[in-house]
């Protein structure tokens, strides 16, 4: 045994929950946060039993996104209930110390809060738990890794070169700790304008595809920058509930269908490393 060191417990699986996928950029203002609230409802509306951690305690948008801000209650067993709106179940820093006050926290308190949020709460039966990470790359993570096994993660990334270096840089994290991408998604993509239907590449089209190619992982789709994605999130109703006939719902559907694609061919890669071993 190594002097003075101790070894971080081996990750366990959460009772009852199939899936955990994580959703990250390397950058903030990509709409990482975006992209994992539509992706969770996507899901819970194709029949899965999701639930979605916001893991950006400095930084929570979930309550606005999902509209919800009512306190979770907290069991005798000091269990704490999600918050279940628009059909999928949320815990989020925001319920717990709303308001504007930003949190001032070291790592070993960030750490506490990641394990009580997966550890904690009552889950029940979940298919998938979609975590949105804060933005950059580290310590939350590596709690994330350390406290549950990951299926996969999901990288979101804009066109504009600043924001693929940091995807490249969230792409080496995931790598470096043995998470798997499930693949990239391009967020605001490109702009059609209402008038002559003229598409506008805003921030140079097709670099996170390139980026998907490049590194060898699956690309998962563009989202189009569009007012009515950004004005949902902030009214707390996501595109994603006007269902995959709406043309801009559509593409969150598709990018949910291709997740879970991966995350099953995932899961059975990793099932089989278990029985061999």
């Amino acid at each position: 045994m190594a002097h003075g060191h101790s070894v971080p417990p081996a990750p366990l699986p959460l009772p009852g929950v199939g899936k955990i996928i994580a959703v990250g950029s390397g950058k903030g203002g990509v709409g990482k946060t975006t992209v994992a609230v539509n992706l969770a409802i996507a899901l819970s509306r194709m029949g899965q039993k999701v639930g979605l951690i916001d893991a950006d305690i400095y930084g929570p948008n979930i309550p606005l996104m999902m509209g919800s801000s009512q306190q979770p209650k907290v069991g005798p067993d000091n269990q704490i209930e999600p918050n279940f709106t628009h059909g999928v179940k949320t815990i989020s820093i925001g319920y717990i110390s709303p308001g504007d006050k930003p949190l001032v926290m070291r790592g070993p308190m960030l750490h506490q809060i990641i394990r009580q949020f997966l550890q904690q709460v009552e889950w029940g039966e979940l298919d998938y738990l979609i975590v949105d990470l804060p933005p950059g790359t580290g310590d939350v993570v590596i709690s994330l890794v350390q406290t549950v096994p990951l299926t996969g993660a999901v990288v979101v990334s804009t066109p504009s070169d600043v924001a693929l270096q940091d995807a490249r840089k969230a792409l080496e994290m995931f790598a470096q700790v043995n998470v798997e991408v499930l693949g990239i998604v391009e967020n605001m993509s490109h702009f059609t304008c209402p008038h002559c239907s003229e598409i506008i590449d805003i921030f140079s089209r097709g670099g996170a595809e390139r980026t998907a190619q490049q590194f060898n992982v699956p690309f998962l789709g563009s989202v189009e920058l569009v007012p009515a994605i950004r004005e949902g999130g902030d009214r707390g109703l996501p595109i994603a509930l006007a269902g995959p006939e709406s043309a801009q719902a559509a593409e969150f559907y598709a990018i949910a269908r291709k997740v879970t694609e991966r995350a099953e061919e995932a899961a059975s890669r990793s099932g089989e490393v278990i029985e061999i071993s």
